[in-house]
């Protein structure tokens, strides 16, 4: 009976986040309100705000789901033949096989991380759990020889984000953007600054 609860609970959570996700995508993180994610989950205000009391709350939620999903994807790329094909793999799931509402949701996030206290203490703590894992991922790397040994694995992990912040907030932003048509010159560039060696088979991680 309690599993029962307890997996009815995490599908009203589930359901709206959902319902919220729509509704910031529709209006926009402050011109949504919580009587529209009421009846966008069609749940009456009293069983919404038991799980979460305020925007805030469901913004935290949804970067917690974020992260999961991420964690996901980084445990695929371990099962990759190799670091750049894993690599290109993660890139395509969150650069390009993300629906525009998602990257749109992400983009209210991290400029809501400025003005929020609270949800800037869960952005930069989701922050550097995927800083850890990319820098984990390519110290592996080197330890298998597949990239630079001499390589400072924080700084490469912190421009790998850089990119993928910046091709984010360009699908964000820019209706015309072809994040499929960018994504073989980003992984090139990536196998040029981790193993000049390997930039010329760059393309073929892309695939």
């Amino acid at each position: 009976m309690r599993r029962a609860n307890t997996q009815l609970q995490s599908d009203r959570r589930a359901e709206i986040l959902i319902a919220a996700q729509r509704c910031f995508a529709r209006s926009g993180f402050h011109q949504a309100s919580m009587q529209e994610i009421c009846a966008e989950a069609g749940m009456s205000p009293g069983s919404v705000y038991r799980y979460f009391p305020s925007k805030e709350a469901i913004i935290a939620g949804i970067s917690e789901r974020n992260r999961a999903d991420a964690v996901e994807s980084f445990n695929a790329v371990e099962e990759a033949p190799d670091f750049f094909t894993g690599l290109a793999g993660l890139a395509r799931h969150h650069l390009v096989e993300r629906t525009a509402e998602e990257v749109g949701l992400c983009a209210e996030i991290m400029a809501e991380s400025r003005r929020s206290p609270d949800i800037a203490r869960v952005y930069q703590d989701i922050e550097r759990d995927i800083r850890g894992r990319i820098a984990a991922l390519l110290q592996r790397a080197v330890d298998r020889g597949e990239i630079k040994p001499d390589i400072d694995v924080q700084s490469a992990a912190t421009v790998l984000m850089v990119l993928g912040d910046g091709m984010s907030w360009r699908r964000a932003v820019d209706p015309h953007f072809d994040p499929e048509a960018v994504l073989p010159l980003i992984l090139h560039m990536i196998c040029s600054l981790l193993n000049n060696k390997r930039g010329d088979g760059a393309e073929e991680t892309s695939r």
